[in-house]
């Protein structure tokens, strides 16, 4: 898609700091870190949300993720814990799908937790799900 900013990134037109790359994917930082060390993880073909997603090149991701960057982080960066995000078409700011790598540190204060404190009607919305 040419104006995509990560096609941008995955033909070489914008520069990027990539930690990793194959035939089918490409991990780089983002420029917006959550935390010290935040990457994104982007097949190479754009594509949109998940429900366009072919599940090869989405288990081939998260064996990355696994086998590789979260490795890496905790090496490298000595972080704690991973926090692993990815929005699909309401909260996607970039319309080519992409998994966020968010290394945690202690104390971090990274924006990403949950308020569990909020009250939910679970059981009407447990119905709906049924």
């Amino acid at each position: 898609m040419e104006d995509c900013i990560f096609c941008k990134i995955i033909k070489g037109e914008i520069p990027s700091k990539t930690v990793y790359e194959d035939d089918k994917i490409i991990v780089f930082m983002s420029i917006g870190p959550a935390t010290d060390g935040h990457l994104l993880v982007v097949p190479k073909k754009h594509i949109v949300t998940i429900m366009d997603m072919d599940m090869d090149t989405l288990s081939h991701m998260v064996t990355i993720i696994k086998e590789k960057m979260y490795p890496l982080l905790k090496e490298k960066l000595g972080c704690e814990g991973l926090t692993i995000g990815q929005n699909n078409d309401l909260g996607q700011e970039v319309k080519h799908f992409h998994i966020h790598l968010i290394p945690r540190y202690q104390g971090d204060n990274a924006d990403v937790k949950y308020d569990h404190t909020k009250v939910s009607p679970i059981e009407e919305v447990f119905a709906k799900l049924q």
